[in-house]
């Protein structure tokens, strides 16, 4: 299993023996439970006019943290009725009816900056394409926007009459699901809202949270048009040196978040230029880093130009922790509510308590990820991976393995020992890969096993289970088949196709060898990386 988590492991054992996580849907009742000493931390944001001056911040040590974001996500359907989003056009003057600098005044009380692609300046990799970024010029100019939704929309025929948009006789409308559990994210749909109203837009606004975006937006066939516009918030793990998923998982139909989802029963969105560039970014296609940002350049340019996901800001956010807790490590990205935290983290009382707005608002998945931010964040304090990236260079290092990695740039060639082997999906039995079979890296891993939760030792097992799993699921062998995930296969598909090998050394070392490169061996080793975070019955 290849983990993309960025999590750490405790050498030396915690500081602390137990953990609480405590739902405190409130925050402004988390703050008091935090100054009083009920809560130790509380892991969601809080509000920057509660934290205005000396006096509201006594009893407490107030950190600020880089890592979240909003966005806009489009239905781009040009299947059901007249939807004026599948014009590329129109998606793309959403950037200037969007008013980014209220949005991070305002609603965010100074505490962010506006967001322009899916790069925030935060981003490791922001400084590597400003100089794109800059080029987008995006300002806030509603006459600008309605005049080019305007000139579009009558294009195709359609009229506006007395103040409201039509085509073929009935009005233009729109349904813009607000997250309505998010008071930033419930007042950019209000006022995105009121923007499209004055254009002459039908909207009918649908409020609710994750769970019902899970059914409403993300779960529905586009072309059903249950949606037109969704608010999104995402937040981060950790600090990513060399981001290799992020214009992928925002920007490109094959990773299997934009809409459709690559599900087969569902119109899906396409844009084989982007599944072309954002795969050679994230399996490694690139000579050199000068090769690798043109890449990354030309891919985030095409994202933004489609503009089915328009970035509007980054955020700051201010995590509480009461004044007698020492050792809270605030991590690039993850913030105080990183893996390193309760590792590091020091009380009084031995235990940990965490206020947490949510304990969970999706299916706890460890295979194709944790859907959402509350329960990612309790899992990274249950879970180990084999490496992670450091949390402020974002370098790798390792948590259950020692590695060492063999190659000579991306036209290397190392021989594959013919005692290696490689799942058979047909005879479902584990070949040797014979002779004259190389491959570009070879890693050797030392596992540093240990017991799982329930007692029973980890071993090599699940190590060889987490390969089998990977090839089964990372394959379509047939129209019909049982192994195969339109969200999760996809993404395991571009591992499995630089797999040419594996060789159990001993009960601790496995040799992986893959068709991967990268000018940075830290990463050869994370994308090569065999773990499982569970037991392989579990799994």
């Amino acid at each position: 299993m290849i983990s993309i988590i960025p999590t750490a492991f405790a050498q030396k054992g915690t500081y602390v023996d137990e953990i609480k996580f405590i739902q405190y849907l409130d925050e402004n009742t988390a703050l008091e439970e935090v100054k009083n000493g009920n809560l130790d931390m509380y892991y969601y944001r809080v509000s920057s006019d509660r934290l205005e001056d000396s006096e509201s911040r006594d009893k407490l040590k107030v950190y600020e943290s880089t890592g979240g974001y909003y966005s806009i996500l489009l239905n781009p359907t040009d299947e059901g009725p007249f939807n004026p989003f599948s014009i590329q056009e129109i998606r793309y003057a959403i950037n200037f009816l969007v008013d980014r600098n209220l949005i991070v005044n305002e609603l965010l009380g100074g505490y962010g900056t506006p967001m322009f692609s899916n790069y925030g300046s935060f981003s490791a990799e922001y400084l590597r394409v400003l100089d794109v970024i800059e080029t987008f010029q995006f300002r806030y100019n509603p006459s600008f926007a309605e005049k080019v939704i305007s000139d579009e929309l009558s294009l195709r025929g359609a009229e506006k009459i007395n103040g409201v948009w039509n085509y073929q006789n009935e009005p233009i409308e729109i349904t813009f699901f607000i997250r309505s559990d998010d008071p930033v994210r419930k007042a950019i749909g209000e006022i995105l809202s009121s923007e499209l109203e004055e254009i002459g837009f039908k909207v009918n606004k649908e409020f609710g949270d994750l769970n019902k975006a899970y059914v409403v937006v993300y779960g529905s066939n586009p072309a059903e048009q249950k949606w037109s516009l969704y608010t999104e918030g995402w937040g981060s793990s950790g600090f990513t040196r060399y981001d290799s998923v992020t214009l992928a998982q925002m920007y490109s139909p094959w990773f299997s978040s934009m809409p459709g989802n690559n599900n087969p029963s569902n119109w899906n969105y396409e844009n084989e230029k982007l599944d072309e560039l954002t795969q050679k970014i994230y399996s490694g296609g690139f000579n050199d880093k000068e090769e690798r940002t043109k890449i990354i350049k030309e891919a985030m340019k095409e994202g933004v130009d489609e503009s089915v996901r328009v970035f509007l800001a980054s955020k700051i956010d201010q995590y509480v922790v009461n004044k007698e807790v020492n050792g809270v490590i605030n991590a690039l990205g993850a913030g105080v509510p990183s893996r390193f935290t309760p590792i590091n983290v020091r009380t009084d009382s031995g235990t940990l308590d965490v206020g947490v707005k949510q304990i969970y608002q999706a299916a706890w998945n460890p295979i194709g990820g944790l859907g959402d931010t509350y329960s990612n964040q309790i899992w990274l304090s249950i879970s180990d991976p084999i490496l992670t990236g450091h949390p402020f260079s974002g370098k790798m290092m390792p948590i259950r393995s020692s590695w060492n990695v063999e190659t000579n740039g991306i036209d290397s060639s190392v021989q594959v020992p013919d005692d290696a082997i490689m799942w058979n999906h047909d005879s479902k039995m584990w070949d040797k890969v014979g002779n004259e079979v190389s491959a570009k890296s070879k890693i050797t891993f030392d596992l540093k096993f240990n017991q799982w939760h329930h007692g029973s030792e980890m071993n090599m097992n699940d190590i060889i289970y987490s390969v089998y799993f990977l090839s089964e699921w990372g394959s379509e062998r047939t129209e019909d088949d049982r192994t195969y995930d339109a969200d999760f296969s996809p993404q395991a598909s571009q591992i499995l196709n630089t797999l040419k090998g594996i060789r159990i050394i001993d009960e601790n070392t496995i040799e992986v060898y893959t068709d991967f490169w990268h000018f940075d061996s830290g990463e050869i080793a994370s994308w090569g990386s065999v773990w499982s975070s569970m037991p392989w019955e579990i799994m």
